[in-house]
C-alpha cells in the first residue's frame, strides 16, 4: 500500500469490549456519586464537560486546591470512586488499543515523485485559527449584542424629545417586541458577517472551525440563560439585569424554548454567512456577480415555464384530482392527434414521419423535469398550509384578544398592599403620561349571588358609569332592555312582569286586623346590578328581577352571631361579551354601592386604556415612574393574561414547526432533483471548469437552481394560501355559536408571519441545495470528459 493510501484499522472485538468496560465504569461512578449525594457538586463540571469546558473547570479546581482551598463536600467514598475511575479509564484504553493505522506499504515512490502538487491540495491547510476566531467570536458577539441591545432599547435610550416623554421615562424606550426585532436583526447580521469573513479568509467552508466555535463559544450563553430559569442563585444575580430579555422569552410560555430557538437562528445566520463567503471568495478573489450563473441555472431547470407554474397553481387551488384529470385528458387528446398526423405522414414519407416522431419524444418531460415539478408543488403545499393554519390561529388569537380587551383594561394601577383612598389625585397624575387615553376607578371582590332559581359564585366589580366606557366596551355590550345609566338611577329600572304580579297580589291582600284592603306601600328602590347573559340564564332572571349578593368578607353581627353580609339588588341590564368565562362570572354595580357594601374608602385600583396595546407594558412602567414607584405598581394586559396568550403563541409556534416539516420533505425532493441534474450535466460541468469557471461559480449555478425551485414554490404557495384565506374570510366556514362563541372560522392575515412562511421555504431550499452544489463543484474536468 502506498503511504498516501494508509487507512485506519479497526479491531472491533477490542472496541466492543472497551465500550462495555467504559459503560460499567460510568455506572460505578454514578452509583458512587448517588450514594454520597454529591450530584449537586459535580453536576456543573459534568454539564460543562459536554461542551468542552470540563477540563478547564477541573484545572481551576486543581489550582484552587494547590493554593489551599478546600471542597465544601465530599464527592464520593474513596474506594467506589477509585474503582469506577479505573474501570472507566481501562475501557477507554481498550478503545484506544482497538484503533490503529494500517501498516504502510513497502513499495517505493511512484514515477511522479517530485512533480508539482495539484493546486487544490497545495493550497489546502488543516486548520485556520483566524477562521475559528471569526466563527466562535462572531456567534458569541451576536449573542451579547442581542442581549445588550434588547436591554438597552427596552429599558431606555437617552433622547432629546419633548418634556412629557422625558419626564415620564427619562429617555426613549421601545416596546419589548419591537426592541427584540431590532436586536435580533442586528445580531443576525453580526453572525452572518462573521461567517462571511471567516469563510472568505479560509476560502472553504471550514466545518471543523465552525463546529468548535459554536460548541465552545456559542453554547455557554443559551445554557446559562436556561439554567437561570431553574437556579435561584443565577436568577438573583442575573434576573434583574436581563428582565427585559426574560420577559420577551416568556411570551411563548417556555423561556428555555425561546432561548434555544434564537440560538438556532443565529447559528443558521452563521451558516448562511459561511456559505456565502465561500461562494464569493472560493476562487481566491471576491466575486459577487451572478449574471452568468443565473443564465445557466435558468436554462438547466426551466422552473418558470408557464405550463409548470399554472399546473402547480391549479393543483394548489383545486386539489390534485381535478387538475390531473384535465391534464391527462388534454395530453391524451394531443398525443392521439399527433400520432394520427405522424401515421398519415408516414404513409407518404417514412423518413419525415421518423423525424416527426423523434421531435415528439423530445417534447416529452424528462424524469428531472418531473422531479422539478414535484419539488415546486411540495414547497407550494408547505407554504400554503403554513399560511392558512397560522392565519386561522391568528384569527382566533385576535378574536380572543378583542374580547378580553373589550371587557378588561389594557393596564391596571394599584398598590402592593391596600386600596387607593386618594384615587382622584392618582388619576390626575396618570393623566399626564403620554399614551394613556382613558382611565376609570374600580373595586373588585368575590361574592355569591342568589335568585329564587339558583346560586352561583361570581366576581363583583364596582364601576363608575361615566368613565367605564372610555376603558372597556361594557356600554356597547349591554343587551336591549337594559341600560348602564340605571346604576346611577335605579328608580328607572322597570320591574319584570313576574315581579309586578307578585307585588300586585301582595298589595291586594286584606289587612288581618281591620279586614280591609290596605293602600299599596311605596316600593323600595333597590340598587342596580349588571350581570352576564350566561349568568342570567343560570339564575333564571331577567331585567327587573331581584337578586341577593352575599359576601363572606366583612360579616355583620346578627341575633345568633356573625352572619355574612347580604344586600338585595335589581337587575339593571344584561351584557354579552362573547367570552363564556366573563358572561358567567362577572357582575357590575355602582362604585359607591361597592364602597358601602365592602366598607372600602376609595378604590381597589385604576383601569387604564392606552393608545397602542402592544406598547402597554412600557406605558404602564412610565405610569409607575410618574407615581414615584413603590408602593404603586402597574400590570399590563399581557401580564394579567400571560398564561392564556402564552399557550396560544406556543401552540402557534409548534404548529408552525410541524407544518414546516412539509417544506423539509419537499427539500428532500430538491436534493434528489439537484443531484439528478448534477449526474445529467457532468459533461457540461467539466466543460465549464475547463473553460476557467471556478468552484464557486459551479456552486452558484446549482444553488441558483435550488433557489429557483424554492422561490417558485414559495410564490405559488403564497398566492394560493392568500386566496384560500380570503375565500374563508369572505365566504366563511360556519361554526356553532353556542359551542365556539363565534359564528364563523376567524381569519387574520398577518404580513410578517406570511412573509416568514415564504422566507422559511426559500431558506430550506437554499440549505438543501448546498450539498448537491458542493458535489457538483468537486467534479474534475478529466473525470467528466474522459468518456467523451
Amino acid at each position: 500500500m502506498h503511504p498516501a493510501e494508509r487507512q485506519t484499522d479497526y479491531r472491533w472485538p477490542l472496541l466492543w469490549a472497551g465500550a462495555l468496560v467504559a459503560l460499567v465504569g460510568a455506572i460505578l461512578l454514578g452509583v458512587a456519586i448517588s450514594e454520597s449525594e454529591a450530584w449537586a457538586e459535580v453536576a456543573g463540571a459534568l454539564g460543562l464537560s459536554f461542551v468542552g469546558w470540563g477540563g478547564l473547570v477541573h484545572s481551576f479546581d486543581a489550582g484552587a486546591l494547590a493554593l489551599g482551598a478546600q471542597k465544601t463536600a465530599a464527592v464520593a467514598g474513596p474506594k467506589a470512586l477509585v474503582a469506577g475511575t479505573l474501570v472507566w479509564l481501562a475501557g477507554w484504553g481498550l478503545i484506544a488499543a482497538g484503533i490503529r493505522r494500517a501498516p504502510a506499504s513497502g513499495e517505493g515512490p511512484s514515477p511522479a515523485a517530485g512533480a508539482p502538487l495539484y493546486p487544490r491540495l497545495a493550497r489546502y491547510r488543516d486548520f485556520y485559527w483566524s477562521t475559528l476566531g471569526a466563527y466562535g467570536g462572531g456567534i458569541l458577539l451576536a449573542e451579547l449584542v442581542l442581549l445588550l441591545l434588547q436591554t438597552v432599547l427596552s429599558s431606555g435610550v437617552p433622547s432629546d424629545l419633548g418634556g412629557a416623554a422625558r419626564e415620564a421615562s427619562g429617555g426613549l424606550s421601545l416596546p419589548p417586541t419591537i426592541a427584540f426585532a431590532i436586536a435580533f436583526i442586528v445580531s443576525m447580521a453580526v453572525a452572518f458577517a462573521s461567517g462571511f469573513v471567516g469563510a472568505s479568509r479560509a476560502q472553504r467552508l471550514s466545518f471543523p472551525e465552525a463546529t468548535i466555535g459554536v460548541f465552545y463559544l456559542g453554547l455557554p450563553v443559551p445554557i446559562l440563560l436556561s439554567l437561570m430559569e431553574r437556579v435561584p442563585s443565577l436568577q438573583l444575580a442575573l434576573g434583574y439585569r436581563l428582565r427585559e430579555v426574560t420577559y420577551v422569552a416568556g411570551l411563548i410560555g417556555r423561556p428555555e424554548l425561546a432561548y434555544w430557538l434564537v440560538f438556532a437562528a443565529l447559528v443558521l445566520a452563521l451558516i448562511l454567512g459561511i456559505n456565502t463567503g465561500f461562494i464569493a471568495a472560493g476562487s481566491g478573489r471576491v466575486d459577487l456577480r451572478l449574471g452568468f450563473e443565473l443564465f445557466v441555472a435558468r436554462r438547466h431547470v426551466a422552473v418558470f415555464r408557464p405550463s409548470l407554474l399554472l399546473g402547480a397553481l391549479a393543483v394548489l387551488m383545486f386539489g390534485i384530482i381535478p387538475p390531473l384529470i384535465v391534464y391527462f385528458i388534454i395530453r391524451g387528446a394531443e398525443a392521439a392527434v399527433e400520432r394520427t398526423r405522424v401515421r398519415a405522414l408516414g404513409l407518404a414519407d417514412p423518413l419525415a414521419a421518423a423525424s416527426a416522431q423523434h421531435r415528439m419524444k423530445l417534447h416529452e418531460q424528462s424524469p428531472t423535469m418531473m422531479m422539478t415539478a414535484l419539488s415546486v408543488g411540495g414547497v407550494g403545499v408547505g407554504v400554503m398550509a403554513l399560511i392558512i393554519v397560522l392565519s386561522v390561529m391568528s384569527g382566533f388569537e385576535a378574536d380572543l384578544q378583542q374580547k378580553i380587551l373589550g371587557t378588561n383594561a389594557h393596564a391596571v394601577v394599584s398598590r402592593y398592599a391596600g386600596d387607593l383612598p386618594d384615587y382622584d389625585k392618582v388619576m390626575q397624575q396618570v393623566k399626564r403620561v403620554p399614551g394613556v387615553v382613558g382611565q376609570t376607578p374600580f373595586i373588585i371582590n368575590q361574592v355569591m349571588i342568589a335568585s329564587e332559581g339558583n346560586v352561583d359564585g361570581v366576581i363583583i366589580k364596582g364601576i363608575d358609569p361615566k368613565s367605564v366606557g372610555s376603558v372597556t366596551d361594557l356600554p356597547q355590550n349591554i343587551l336591549p332592555g337594559g341600560d348602564l345609566e340605571h346604576l346611577e338611577h335605579p328608580a328607572q329600572i322597570l320591574p319584570s312582569s313576574a315581579v309586578e304580579d307578585a307585588e300586585g297580589k301582595k298589595d291586594a291582600e286584606e289587612d288581618p286586623i281591620i279586614g280591609k284592603a290596605t293602600k299599596p306601600a311605596k316600593p323600595t328602590v333597590l340598587p342596580g346590578i349588571i350581570i352576564g347573559r350566561e349568568l342570567a340564564a343560570s339564575l333564571r332572571v331577567v331585567v327587573g328581577d331581584r337578586v341577593n349578593v352575599v359576601s363572606p368578607l366583612g360579616t355583620e353581627l346578627g341575633p345568633t352571631g356573625p352572619i355574612p353580609k347580604s344586600r338585595a339588588f335589581r337587575v339593571a341590564g344584561v351584557f354579552y361579551s362573547g367570552m363564556y368565562e366573563y358572561d358567567s362570572k362577572f357582575v357590575y354595580i355602582l362604585l359607591k354601592e361597592a364602597q358601602d357594601f365592602f366598607a372600602v374608602k376609595g378604590a381597589t385600583g385604576i383601569e387604564l386604556k392606552v393608545a397602542d396595546i402592544d406598547d402597554a407594558r412600557r406605558i404602564s412602567n412610565q405610569v409607575v415612574r410618574v407615581l414615584g414607584g413603590y408602593p404603586y405598581r402597574a400590570r399590563d394586559w399581557g401580564e394579567m393574561n400571560k398564561n392564556l396568550f402564552s399557550a396560544l403563541r406556543l401552540e402557534k409556534l409548534v404548529m408552525g414547526i410541524i407544518l414546516s416539516i412539509i417544506i423539509i420533505v419537499a427539500a428532500g425532493l430538491i436534493v434528489a432533483t439537484v443531484i439528478m441534474l448534477v449526474l445529467e450535466k457532468r459533461k457540461e460541468i467539466s466543460v465549464l471548469k475547463a473553460l476557467g469557471v471556478p468552484d464557486g461559480g459551479i456552486v452558484k449555478i446549482f444553488l441558483a437552481e435550488g433557489l429557483q425551485i424554492g422561490v417558485a414554490g414559495g410564490v405559488l404557495g403564497l398566492f394560493s394560501g392568500l386566496a384560500w384565506c380570503i375565500f374563508i374570510e369572505k365566504v366563511g366556514i360556519k361554526l356553532d355559536p353556542e359551542v365556539y362563541y363565534i359564528p364563523a372560522l376567524p381569519v387574520r392575515i398577518e404580513p410578517v408571519q406570511t412573509a416568514l412562511a415564504v422566507v422559511i421555504a426559500v431558506l430550506v431550499t437554499y440549505l438543501a441545495s448546498i450539498y448537491p452544489a458542493l458535489k457538483a463543484s468537486s467534479v474534475e474536468p478529466v473525470e467528466g470528459l474522459k468518456a467523451e
